[in-house]
């Protein structure tokens, strides 16, 4: 049996106060083991995308507890907490959130400039990266002149450079047409089957399917 790589307890994110508040998340508790490939599926303000952040440590819980490595996320100071995000877990948007002007190099490159990691051979690195994504002949174009799936290419390309154990996907396929959308959840199935723990949020049941393990979140609580 794999171990787990993700445990969750008594999650809890309620946001604004008295008459305004709202309970996102309510006494979620979860654990995801190593090599998994999962989906997180629920209608719009189910908190599904709530909770990937909160796994991601881009946003805090209001009480409970998130566990990535056994290292308590919400234990440690914020900057810990960013470099501990930035070696074990990878992020990959709906919107891509790459930077338009720079060239798809220079995006995949950003990671290991902000890591401060010093690779004697970064260029060939990087460009093997991309030759498996299929976007090589790409590397010195500007982001913004790519199609839509070709940025999420390299949006996940900047994902793994880290080589991080875990990859985190809000919607990836949401911006993206049918044929494409099936493209990049091709790439997340290599991904996993080449050893990456992949939990995807996604609201599109044809997407949810594609993964081995569905989790439904209705009013911020998962059900069955």
């Amino acid at each position: 049996m794999k171990d787990i790589i993700v445990e969750i307890k008594g999650l809890e994110k309620t946001y604004g106060k008295n008459e305004a508040e709202t309970k996102a998340i309510q006494g979620i508790d979860l654990t995801i083991t190593r090599e998994e490939f999962v989906s997180i599926v629920g209608k719009s303000g189910s908190g599904k995308s709530t909770l990937l952040n909160i796994i991601g440590g881009l946003e805090r819980p209001t009480s409970g507890e998130v566990q990535i490595e056994g290292t308590n996320l919400f234990d440690m100071k914020d900057t810990s907490r960013t470099i501990f995000r930035r070696k074990h877990i990878g992020y990959v948007f709906q919107f891509f959130n790459l930077i338009p002007e720079m060239t798809v190099y220079e995006n995949v490159r950003l990671p290991l400039r902000y890591s401060r990691k010093r690779l004697k051979e970064e260029r060939i690195y990087i460009e093997n990266i991309l030759k498996d994504l299929e976007i090589e002949d790409k590397k010195e174009i500007r982001v913004c002149d790519l199609s839509g799936g070709q940025q999420q290419r390299v949006a996940i390309a900047r994902a793994i450079v880290n080589s991080p154990e875990i990859i985190l996907a809000d919607e990836p396929t949401g911006a993206l047409d049918q044929e494409t959308g099936r493209e990049v959840m091709e790439i997340f199935s290599k991904l996993n089957q080449q050893g990456k723990t992949i939990i995807i949020v996604t609201h599109d049941p044809n997407i949810a399917a594609k993964c081995n393990r569905i989790i439904k979140i209705v009013d911020g609580k998962i059900q069955g």
